[in-house]
């Protein structure tokens, strides 16, 4: 490797679209929860990808399954199946309350899948004016121009002109204004069981309870967004499982592929029939390589010791946020669940969750924010408890520069 690499962080003005502003390092390896940078400065994984790489860098077991299909076959399109998109929608109707299964690319892609699906289940079943979709406020969908406009933040969904229409957002966790909206012109109920960008915000069990009871009255679908909740995020495969609510539909992907693209739509037969052959698509949908992946990462995920090990290690970030916060008293509380954790600023510090990232990547630290206010953590889910007594360490100091 040379000292001075010839693609650097200043090419990424020259020649890429200008909406994203990445960090000026550009890491070129990665190896459980450690990645390194063209200059071979080490770096502790804190951030996985935004929760995608659920099983660090280069697991041998997600190598190995790539290279094995590699071999194989790349690409058919859904004119034929394949047997790796066979054998991962029968391991998730296995491991969910899923008896059908539709695979994307992405998170946004997933969940459009889903609010079309919801939309025509309702057109085909009860009436063409059954096509109200309720949101929260602070709700991330992703990008697409119907998942944006769903999604409850405006600063992602401005500025393009005229959005979808039937669509209304409400206050996360507020039973009252949702049982004044809901009727019988509601399609669907969309939420995240707990919000990511919108700052780690958790549902609480009422909450989730009357979704479901206000959907059963009106004929509404409950969508679940557990695009950066699932795989094993929570300590659970999926996040619905830690209560007895079950969706009619759920989206998935990030940790899916443990850093490959993929997504996929869980729903029930009598839901899925309305999806008739040409209403929906996907080019690379059930691609053989990303479901081979995906296979080889629920393999591993679905283990008990890995979801239990979520939870463990769960209790070892809290103490060690516990601790710094006892020093430097920067958080006001900590929320979320599993190894995806938000510590909250307090109003001493509200507004400055990036000085904090900017920190921490400074002391050799990769991590994230979910808004100005949330400094964000969602590690692999096998990180190794020395690596997490490290990059607490880390985290400490990045801490201490802040406060200084």
């Amino acid at each position: 490797m040379s000292n001075k690499p010839s693609l650097q962080r200043a090419q990424f003005d020259q020649v890429m679209v200008p909406n994203y502003a990445p960090a000026n390092i550009i890491p070129v390896r990665g190896e459980g929860s450690r990645v390194w940078d063209q200059q071979g400065r080490e770096f502790i994984d804190f951030a996985g990808g935004i929760a995608v790489n659920c099983l660090g860098h280069c697991h041998p077991a997600l190598t190995a399954a790539l290279m094995e299909q590699g071999n194989k076959l790349w690409h058919l399109s859904n004119v034929m199946t394949n047997e790796p998109a066979l054998a991962l929608a029968t391991t998730l109707i296995e491991h969910t309350f899923a008896e059908k299964v539709y695979f994307a690319n992405s998170g946004t892609e997933a969940n459009e899948a889903a609010l079309k699906l919801a939309r025509r289940y309702a057109q085909d079943k009860f009436s063409s004016d059954k096509i109200e979709i309720i949101a929260f406020n602070q709700a991330f969908h992703g990008r697409t121009f119907f998942a944006v406009t769903v999604g409850g933040q405006a600063a992602y969904s401005d500025g393009f002109g005229p959005k979808p229409q039937g669509v209304t957002h409400l206050p996360y966790n507020d039973i009252a204004a949702l049982e004044a909206q809901v009727s019988d012109k509601t399609c669907a109920i969309m939420l995240e069981p707990l919000q990511g960008e919108g700052g780690i915000i958790n549902a609480t069990p009422e909450f989730l309870s009357a979704v479901r009871r206000l959907a059963d009255k009106h004929n509404a679908l409950v969508i679940y967004d557990e695009v950066q909740t699932g795989v094993g995020r929570t300590g659970k495969l999926y996040a619905y499982m830690h209560t007895n609510i079950v969706p009619d539909i759920l989206t998935t992907a990030k940790s899916l592929g443990g850093g490959f693209p993929i997504a996929a739509m869980l729903t029930t037969s009598a839901i899925a029939a309305h999806f008739k052959v040409g209403t929906h698509g996907s080019t690379y949908g059930g691609n053989p390589l990303a479901c081979a992946v995906a296979n080889a990462v629920l393999g591993q995920v679905c283990q008990p010791q890995v979801l239990d090990g979520v939870r463990q290690r769960e209790q070892l970030f809290r103490a060690g946020l516990a601790a710094i916060n006892e020093k430097y008293h920067v958080f006001s509380t900590v929320r979320g669940q599993g190894l995806l954790l938000g510590a909250v600023l307090n109003e001493q510090y509200a507004g400055r969750s990036r000085d904090f990232l900017l920190a921490s990547l400074d002391q050799g630290l990769m991590s994230l924010i979910a808004g100005p206010n949330v400094v964000r953590f969602a590690p692999s889910l096998i990180i190794p408890e020395t690596d997490i007594a490290e990059g607490l360490a880390r985290f400490e100091r990045a801490v201490a520069s802040v406060v200084a």
